[in-house]
């Protein structure tokens, strides 16, 4: 989780993208639940690999170090100071890199249900896409076994994308892989990737399985983001969690489900809903929102909002619809 998140700004101009809530909870600290839940084992480490310490400051750190301690495992934090790729930033948690293991991109989000497959020594998780040309896709034997990676193929390979979640049985095997590939300097346009580390892996006749996981969603720009927010109150909905705190005030207003509203939110003369996540300490009046995320301890007023997104201390009161706005804003 190292990037700034350039396409989600202004929102990631003063919150790293992995720490912008979806659903009422920041988007890492959702992966890493959704994960635990698949892999079903006790996990001892959460290892955070962040960038500068100038952005990813100890407030980020204190956030990671409770993530990890809520799953009873300990945080180790890491810094990737350079954009040097995929497989330098696994690197970058060398110290870590031992046992059984799972690497993540904390830039998306899942749904699945599947058990990790104890006779592989590796599995990819992948998601079935209409276009796989668009994407890194894997290609399988008649085992069901993956055989290549191949990104954006020209000619039809399989429809199952490769959506940036590995497990290792021996992480350790894909560390001396990584190690090869850096000191021979094994570089796509001066980055180090995973890819090569798992390639070698592979022909060293390591056996790779593919995990297919039901829903995939990305969070890399403020559209994308705000349709993540709406399935995965959908998904939370379903799954029978509370998304409405007991603090919050509804006064003369009228809400359609899902949607999630937390602590100390005030609500006066609003129509809210579908697919609408409201931050803590917030106030609307006078609205109708739907489809939108405002965050924490903003003011919202004579708002007609669908498909927005709201920073925090924000205040805004206007006639824009499908409106992004940061951090500390006013649009009065």
């Amino acid at each position: 989780m190292a990037g700034r998140g350039s396409r989600l700004r202004p929102h990631t101009l003063t919150v790293p993208k992995p720490l912008v809530p979806v659903a009422g909870t920041p988007i890492v600290e959702q992966l890493v639940n959704d994960i635990a839940q698949v892999v079903n084992q006790s996990i001892s480490e959460v290892a955070f690999v962040l960038g500068d310490p100038a952005f990813f400051g100890d407030d980020v750190v204190q956030h990671l170090t409770q993530v990890a301690k809520n799953l009873g495992a300990k945080a180790s934090i890491y810094r990737q100071l350079n954009p040097l790729g995929t497989g330098h930033a696994i690197m970058c948690a060398e110290a870590s890199l031992e046992g059984p293991a799972v690497v993540a991109y904390a830039d998306t989000l899942i749904r699945a249900d599947f058990a990790i497959d104890p006779t592989a020594d590796a599995q990819i998780w992948v998601k079935k896409v209409a276009q796989p040309e668009a994407y890194g896709v894997v290609q399988l034997d008649t085992t069901n076994a993956i055989t290549e990676l191949v990104e954006k193929p020209k000619e039809f390979v399989s429809d199952l994308a490769v959506i940036g979640i590995y497990y290792f049985k021996a992480i350790e095997e894909l560390k001396a892989e990584l190690q090869q590939v850096i000191e021979q300097q094994l570089t796509h346009g001066g980055e180090y990737q995973i890819n090569d580390g798992i390639k070698g892996m592979m022909a060293k006749g390591k056996r790779f399985v593919p995990g297919e996981v039901k829903e995939w969603m990305d969070c890399g720009n403020k559209e994308i983001t705000v349709e993540t927010n709406s399935k995965m109150l959908r998904f939370l909905a379903a799954e029978g969690k509370e998304l409405i705190d007991p603090s919050a005030t509804l006064e003369n207003t009228t809400l359609t489900p899902p949607c999630y509203i937390g602590k100390n939110v005030v609500l006066k003369n609003v129509t809210l809903g579908p697919g609408v996540s409201i931050g803590e300490g917030t106030q609307v009046i006078n609205s109708t929102v739907k489809d939108s995320i405002i965050q924490k301890n903003s003011v919202v007023e004579n708002a007609q909002l669908e498909k927005a997104m709201i920073g925090n201390h924000v205040r805004y009161n206007g006639a824009y619809t499908s409106i992004s706005i940061g951090d500390y804003s006013e649009l009065i």
